[in-house]
């Protein structure tokens, strides 16, 4: 049997990216394990709201549930800013995954009706002249 959210491609590359941090945060320990909390949290979060907002009878409450699960990933995103910066999380890891979480936010915002669009390529804080 396979739920309607199990369905969605975004559920699904949801999920993946959960797998990933599960897999890179039991290496986060010490000064760092404040920031893996967070992300487990975070990243949970955006497969946890796009179920519960896909089966929400009114749009309005999808929206809001695909939105709260944007703004997860947006927030894993950060994290993994974080994790580099405090040289936990190799850069160019981090941005491949935060490629992942951008078609992630892109999905979403279309599913709930928003107008965020795709990133270009980003460069990572550090690395930025400013």
């Amino acid at each position: 049997m396979t739920l309607g959210h199990e369905k969605l491609d975004v559920y699904r590359l949801s999920i993946r990216y959960v797998a990933w941090v599960y897999e890179k945060s039991d290496a986060l320990t010490g000064n760092h394990r404040h920031a893996r909390d967070q992300w487990l949290r975070a990243s949970q979060s955006i497969p946890l709201n796009i179920a519960e907002g896909n089966g929400k009878a009114t749009d309005a409450d999808r929206r809001r549930y695909f939105e709260i699960a944007r703004g997860s990933a947006l927030e894993c995103a950060a994290i993994q800013d974080i994790l580099v910066v405090g040289k936990a999380l190799k850069i160019n890891e981090s941005l491949k995954m935060k490629q992942q979480l951008d078609r992630i936010a892109v999905i979403l915002s279309r599913l709930g009706g928003r107008g965020y669009r795709e990133q270009p390529q980003p460069q990572h804080p550090s690395k930025s002249k400013s």
